[in-house]
C-alpha cells in the first residue's frame, strides 16, 4: 500500500475499542459443515493475489473454507466492525500505529505457540515489539511481506556516466555534485503531497537515530531535539539537489519525472515502483540504502512490515484459523503474493529479491533493517505537514523551531500514552 493511503486511513482508535470485554463472531460453520474463516485485508490492490490464494486453499482443504475480503478503505470498515463487535477471524494490516492501537485495546490473540512464528526474520519480530506501547508477553502478529525505502536510481543512466553507488553521506553528496555538474537533476522530491516529505526522512532517521527513539522519548530518557537534529539538517541539504520548488509537484509528478529520466535518483520506497513503471514499463531501476552515516557499517535499511496477519482474541475455532495461517506461510503461497505485489518476504528462506532492490539485498539478507519512524507517529500530530513547513522555512533557526515543535506536539498528542508508559516503568521499577 502506498504511504499516501496509509496516511489517509491511520487514526487513533483507543477510545473506540477500549473496554470491550470479549470478542465474538469468530470462525463460523457453513451450511456444508465446513468451518468458515474470514480474513479482512487492508490491501485492495492485492485482490487478485488473495483470490488465487483463497482458491488454492479451498481446493485443498475439506473442513475449512477461507473467505478473504480486501475492501477499499478497509481500516475504516474494520474500525466500524470493531465498534459493532462484528469481528472477522483474521485481519491483514500493516505494522504501523493502527496495529499499536488495536493491540493496546487487547483485540489480538497471542499466537506465539504457532510454529511459523519461529521462521520470521528477527528484524520484523523486533519491529512489532517496538510498536507495543508497553511491553507485552507473546507474539500478536505474523509478519508477511515488507517494503524497503532508500534511493531508487536509474541504472542505465548510472552505467552510462560511470557513477558509483555511494556508501557514506559524504560520498552521496559528492555524487549529487557530480550529477548536477553533468547537467542532470540529481533528485526529484515531489513534496506537494505532504506525506512524501516523510520518505527521505524515514530513510535518514533509521540510520541516524535508534529504532526505539519514540519509546525512549515517552519514557523521558531523551528528546527529539537531541535525537533528530542530524536527520533534520540532512533533510535540508537534499533541497540543494532537488527540482526547483519541489512543493509545486506531487507524488505522481515525481514518479513520472523519474520515469522519464528527469532525475537520476528518487528518494522513495519500493511501493513507488509500480507507479513509476506504469509510465515507463521498461525502465531499468535499482536502489540503494540511504547512506546517512559517515561509515557504511552504521547505515541501516529502512524496511517496514507492509502486511501482517493478526488473529482476533478469543476466537472459538483457533485450529481452523491456525490451519489458514500455516497455509498462508507456505513458501508457495508467499510467492504467489510476491509475484503479484512485489516486496520482501518477512519469512526466512530462499525468496527472490526483486531486481529493483538488488542494491539493498545485502542489508535484507543480513537483517540490517529498522522500521519507519513514522509508524510510531500519531496521525493527529500531522508530522508530514510539520515536515513540509520546516522544509519551507529558510530562516537560520529553522531546525531549532522544527525540533522544538516536534517535542511540544509529541507531548500534546501523546499525553495519555506517555503517562501510561511512565507508569509502567515505575511499576516495573517498584516490582524489582
Amino acid at each position: 500500500m502506498s504511504k499516501r493511503k496509509i496516511a489517509r486511513v491511520m487514526s487513533v482508535v483507543m477510545g473506540i475499542v477500549m473496554g470491550m470485554a470479549s470478542l465474538t463472531g469468530c470462525a463460523q460453520s457453513t451450511s456444508d459443515d465446513k468451518v468458515e474463516v474470514e480474513l479482512v485485508s487492508y490491501k485492495p490492490e492485492a485482490v487478485e493475489a488473495f483470490e488465487e490464494i483463497a482458491e488454492r486453499f479451498n481446493a485443498t482443504h475439506e473442513d475449512v473454507y477461507l473467505k478473504i475480503d480486501s475492501p477499499n478503505e478497509a481500516m475504516t470498515i474494520l474500525k466500524t466492525r470493531f465498534i459493532r463487535e462484528d469481528y472477522p477471524d483474521i485481519v491483514g494490516i500493516g505494522g504501523d500505529i493502527n496495529y499499536s492501537n488495536f493491540l493496546d485495546a487487547d483485540l489480538f490473540m497471542d499466537i506465539s505457540e504457532l510454529e511459523e512464528v519461529r521462521t520470521v526474520k528477527q528484524s520484523y519480530l523486533d519491529m512489532d515489539k517496538e510498536l507495543e506501547f508497553v511491553p507485552k508477553e507473546g507474539t500478536y502478529a505474523l509478519p508477511y511481506v515488507a517494503n524497503a525505502a532508500g534511493i531508487l536510481y536509474n541504472r542505465d543512466m548510472f552505467e552510462e556516466h560511470g557513477w558509483q553507488i555511494p556508501e557514506t553521506w559524504n560520498e552521496f553528496i559528492a555524487l549529487c555534485e557530480e550529477i548536477k555538474a553533468s547537467g542532470i537533476q540529481p533528485l526529484y522530491l515531489g513534496y506537494k503531497d505532504t506525506w512524501t516529505c516523510l520518505a527521505p526522512w524515514n530513510a535518514l532517521a533509521v540510520g541516524l537515530s535508534d529504532s526505539d527513539t519514540c519509546n525512549q522519548v515517552n519514557m523521558g530518557n531523551t528528546t527529539f531535539a537531541e535525537e533528530y537534529r542530524e536527520s533534520a539538517e540532512k533533510m535540508k541539504v537534499l533541497l540543494d539537489y532537488a527540482e526547483p520548488n519541489p512543493y509545486a509537484y506531487g507524488y505522481n509528478d515525481a514518479c513520472t519525472a523519474f520515469a522519464r529520466g528527469q532525475s537520476a535518483m528518487y528518494p522513495i520506497g519500493s511501493y513507488a515502483i509500480p507507479q513509476i513503471k506504469s509510465v515507463n514499463p521498461t525502465m531499468n531501476i535499482d536502489s540503494f540504502t540511504f547512506p546517512a552515516n559517515e561509515a557504511e557499517e552504521d547505515n541501516v535499511l529502512n524496511s517496514g512490515i507492509d502486511l501482517q496477519f493478526c488473529v482476533m482474541k478469543n476466537c472459538e475455532n483457533k485450529e481452523a484459523v491456525y490451519e489458514v495461517l500455516r497455509f498462508l506461510y507456505e513458501d508457495e503461497t508467499i510467492q504467489i503474493y510476491l509475484d503479484n505485489q512485489g516486496g520482501v518476504a518477512c519469512k526466512e528462506g530462499d525468496f527472490e529479491i526483486p531486481a529493483e532492490l538488488d542494491g539493498m539485498s545485502t542489508y535484507i539478507e543480513n537483517d540490517r533493517m529498522a522500521d519507519y519512524q513514522d509508524h510510531h507517529y500519531p496521525s493527529e500530530m500531522s508530522v508530514d505537514a510539520m515536515m513540509q513547513t520546516f522544509l519551507l522555512d529558510n530562516s537560520e533557526d529553522a531546525v531549532d523551531i522544527f525540533l522544538k515543535r516536534f517535542d511540544t506536539d509529541w507531548e500534546r498528542y501523546n499525553r495519555d500514552l506517555i503517562r501510561k508508559v511512565q507508569q509502567y516503568q515505575q511499576e516495573k521499577g517498584d516490582a524489582q
